[in-house]
């Protein structure tokens, strides 16, 4: 799914994702749908932030086979690449603790740059460790 690069298009994906999850058997109230939607919310609010391209739009994949479910995030730049040290801001910062929320949420996560066009694929998925 493709979403305008916008506070209003993070919004939109995470409502997505929670009714597309809902349609796979995970209901709306469930653990894995609550789950995987506040990841979904972290990744589509970081592309927004700090993935924005003027004029691109970040994208948004669920996959979920028989033992995992994995949410994926893309967009286009490149130059900034998330972090996984888990290194926590200063206590009064008011940002950066989002993907210490995905690292805390998911089973593993990670970045991927893309092979075929400018930017970057964030994931996290859940199942077996």
């Amino acid at each position: 799914m493709a979403f305008v690069s916008s506070t209003r298009g993070a919004r939109l994906a995470r409502r997505m994702v929670g009714h597309r999850l809902h349609a796979w058997g995970h209901p709306y109230r469930g653990e894995v749908n609550h789950t995987v939607t506040l990841i979904a919310a972290e990744l589509a609010a970081n592309a927004v932030r700090h993935g924005h391209v003027r004029g691109r739009d970040f994208h948004v994949r669920l996959v979920e086979d028989a033992e995992t479910l994995r949410i994926e995030v893309t967009d286009t730049r490149t130059e900034r690449l998330p972090s996984p040290s888990g290194q926590e801001p200063p206590g009064d910062a008011e940002s950066g603790r989002g993907l210490l929320i995905v690292a805390a949420l998911a089973t593993r996560w990670g970045v991927a740059l893309r092979v075929d066009a400018p930017g970057k694929t964030v994931w996290a998925e859940l199942g077996p460790a």
